[in-house]
């Protein structure tokens, strides 16, 4: 078709790299609420290191983290703002298949498709 308009290679990675610069800036500002957060609340405790704990429970499923992070419990921000960060390259991967769609470049869009298919199938913790 003439009459659709394609992304230029300069107008995808421009979009690409807007993208990354908000999301990194987007998940250190959780991060950074999160860690203030934790030091209002935190800050004159004494740690004790001979007692170890581990990850609480409410960390350790993507739901829970959003959940609980919309409490304001402090650990549940950075967690979300670490999340925050790592999906970030993954929807850079989920732009790139809609652009070489738009593009018709259908063998990398089968390879970013596959890439994108793994990203997701770890990012879920492997389970289907």
């Amino acid at each position: 078709m003439k009459g659709l308009n394609r992304p230029s290679d300069h107008q995808v990675e421009g979009f690409i790299g807007s993208l990354l610069r908000i999301g990194v800036i987007v998940a250190a500002c959780i991060v950074a609420a999160g860690g203030a957060l934790f030091l209002s609340r935190h800050a004159l405790e004494m740690p004790r290191y001979r007692l170890f704990q581990g990850e609480p429970a409410f960390l350790e499923h993507l739901g829970n983290v959003v959940t609980t992070a919309f409490t304001l419990r402090s650990e549940a921000v950075i967690q979300l703002g670490i999340l925050v960060l790592i999906a970030v390259p993954v929807f850079r991967v989920a732009v790139s298949v809609v652009a070489f769609v738009l593009k018709r470049d259908w063998l990398y869009t089968a390879v970013t498709s596959v890439v994108l298919a793994v990203l997701l199938f770890a990012f879920l913790g492997g389970r289907i």
